[in-house]
C-alpha cells in the first residue's frame, strides 16, 4: 500500500496512523466547577490535561475518543452533548465544537469519559469534532487490540488528520483513604503504566494483567489497551514508530492520573 500524504499540521504519513495521541484521566474534579476544595490542589493536573488536549487539536481537528463504560461497546457520534448535573453542576459539554454545529439537548446519561473529552475539546478553542468509542471496562486484551487496529485503519482511510484521545485512570487504591482502600501493588503498577506511556511503549500496555487492573479499580486499561492495538497495528504495517511524553502522573485522594502525549514518526 503507498503512503498517503495529506496536508495537515505535522506533515506526516497518513498511512495507519493517528497524527498525534492524548492520554488523559477521567476525574469529574478536573473540571473547576466540580472541585471546589480539589481546585487548587488539582491544578497542576488539570493544565497538563490541557496542555495535551491543545498539543491534540493542533494536530487534527477529529478526534476519536476512546473510553470504558459498564454500558459496553458502542459508538457515539459528534452530535452528543452532555452535562456534569449527575456530578453536581448542571455545566453542558459537547463532542462538536465547530461553529454553527447543531446545538442537540444535553444528555444526563452521556458517560463520563465522553463528558471529559468535551470538556478536554472546549479548553482548547478549537473547532473540533470527536465521536466517542466505548468498551466494557472488563473487555478482553485481544479485542482491545483489535479495535485499536480497526481504528487506525480507518484514520488511514480518512480525508484529514485524526486525533485518537485515550481516557481513564489508573488504580484507585493507592491510600486508605482512596476509593477502593490501600493495595500495595497500586503503586507497582501504575508505574509502570506511567514508564509505558512515557516511552510510547505499546506493548508494555497489551501486556497488562486485566485481572489484576480489575482488582485495583484501574478503569484505564483497556482504553490503553486499545492504544497499544493502534499503534502496533501503525508500526506493523507502515513501520510508523512512536515518541511518548509523560506530561503529568499523581495520585491525589488515592487514584492514579497519567496525562501523555504520543506522536509518530518514520
Amino acid at each position: 500500500m503507498a503512503v498517503r500524504w495529506r496536508a495537515g499540521p505535522t506533515s506526516l504519513p497518513f498511512e495507519l496512523v493517528f497524527t498525534a495521541v492524548a492520554v488523559l484521566p477521567q476525574p469529574p474534579l478536573l473540571v473547576p466547577g466540580l472541585a471546589t476544595g480539589a481546585a487548587a490542589e488539582t491544578a497542576a493536573l488539570r493544565d497538563a490535561c490541557r496542555s495535551a488536549a491543545s498539543r491534540l487539536a493542533a494536530a487534527a481537528p477529529t478526534w476519536i475518543a476512546v473510553g470504558a463504560d459498564p454500558g459496553g461497546r458502542r459508538t457515539v457520534g459528534p452530535e452528543a452533548v452532555g452535562t456534569f448535573l449527575g456530578f453536581g453542576v448542571d455545566l453542558p459539554v459537547a463532542l462538536d465544537t465547530t461553529p454553527g454545529a447543531p446545538a442537540a439537548p444535553p444528555d444526563p446519561e452521556l458517560p463520563l469519559p465522553l463528558l471529559i473529552a468535551g470538556w478536554a475539546a472546549g479548553q482548547t478553542g478549537a473547532a473540533l469534532r470527536i465521536r466517542g468509542e466505548l468498551v466494557s471496562p472488563d473487555t478482553a486484551p485481544a479485542d482491545c487490540a483489535e479495535l485499536g487496529a480497526k481504528l487506525a485503519a480507518e484514520a488511514a482511510a480518512a480525508d484529514g488528520p485524526v486525533g485518537l484521545l485515550v481516557l481513564g485512570d489508573g488504580s484507585a487504591m493507592h491510600t486508605e483513604k482512596a476509593p477502593g482502600h490501600f493495595d500495595e501493588r497500586a503503586g507497582r503498577f501504575d508505574a509502570a503504566v506511567a514508564a509505558a506511556l512515557a516511552a510510547a511503549d505499546a506493548a508494555a500496555l497489551a501486556t497488562l494483567d486485566s485481572d489484576l487492573a480489575a482488582q485495583l479499580w484501574a478503569e484505564g486499561r483497556a482504553p490503553w489497551q486499545v492504544l497499544a492495538g493502534a499503534a502496533s497495528a501503525a508500526a506493523a504495517t507502515s513501520a510508523t514508530t512512536w515518541s511518548g511524553e509523560l506530561l503529568h502522573s499523581s495520585t491525589p485522594y488515592g487514584v492514579a492520573y497519567h496525562v501523555a502525549v504520543w506522536t509518530p514518526g518514520r
